[in-house]
């Protein structure tokens, strides 16, 4: 019988040279000091602590660093199924009162869900309406996404991009955030349907996924409950796909890795897209 063995420095190598012709897309915001954050959680914070030439050693070195306090909830990010609870209860039926004793979550927690490595599917809802943005308060219903999928649809264990083009007033906090003029975003129905395709998250270039209405900010968040609570969806928030949808694709190699912050709520996180470059040329 034939011993066939598998060189996987080989393999390795032609998998990184076919990469090779593939343009890398930032999809997440950046980290800084006054950027957009939902009311309902802590802001970012960053302030070097130590500056070069604060302490120089006996050779002339010296080193800078600082100090971050963040929530999980900022800046671009993932929800854990733990963030959020419905009479009482977390995925699966699990109490969540019981879970958070003791100051961090035992179940669900962000440091529980492995990276993701994946196909991802965008839904270009301005391209698809014929405008440049959403409008504040707009509802994303199923039918706009069927139709922005087409016969692309994303499946079981993929994740969904959905594009409001929302990320063009990250400059203006008090726009982006929207509480007095609301924020486009996904309804009950559209999460349902979401969630049937059988994604393991939906991903939004807004500060909550959720339609947000005028003036009601995020005291209602009804397609949080369906995706995290209901049917086990991650949610990932404050992403932008205003350069990964001037390329014109529509399926992208997907990387995204929370932090492993035991028992947290949510996470940072960097996300990225892998885009075919006979894909940009073609747009």
């Amino acid at each position: 019988m034939t011993n066939h063995t598998v060189d996987s420095g080989a393999t390795l190598r032609s998998v990184i040279a076919a990469l090779g012709g593939w343009r890398t897309i930032e999809l997440g915001q950046p980290l800084e000091n006054g950027m957009p954050c939902s009311p309902s959680h802590p802001g970012f914070r960053m302030a070097l602590l130590r500056r070069h030439g604060d302490r120089v050693n006996a050779q002339g070195g010296s080193g800078a660093n600082e100090l971050i306090v963040t929530g999980g909830h900022v800046g671009t990010h993932l929800d854990a199924l733990c963030h959020a609870s419905i009479d009482g209860h977390m995925y699966g039926g699990v109490d969540a009162h019981a879970a958070s004793v003791g100051g961090a979550f035992t179940a669900y927690g962000v440091d529980t869900v492995t990276p993701f490595l994946c196909r991802g599917v965008l839904a270009d809802i301005p391209t698809l309406l014929g405008v440049a943005r959403l409008e504040p308060g707009f509802g994303i219903t199923a039918e706009h996404l069927r139709a922005a999928f087409g016969d692309t649809v994303p499946g079981t264990g993929e994740v969904a991009l959905i594009r409001t083009g929302w990320p063009q007033l990250y400059h203006d906090p008090v726009a982006y955030v929207g509480h007095e003029t609301g924020v486009p975003g996904i309804t009950a129905e559209a999460a349902k349907y979401l969630a049937d395709t059988g994604i393991r998250a939906v991903c939004s270039d807004t500060i909550a996924t959720d339609r947000i209405l005028p003036g009601v900010g995020h005291a209602a968040l009804p397609a949080h409950g369906v995706l995290l609570v209901e049917r086990g969806v991650h949610i990932m928030e404050v992403l932008t796909f205003e350069e990964l949808a001037a390329t014109g694709a529509r399926e992208i190699l997907y990387l995204a890795v929370p932090l492993r912050i035991t028992g947290a709520t949510g996470s940072p996180i960097r996300p990225l897209a892998l885009v075919p470059e006979a894909v940009e040329d073609a747009s």
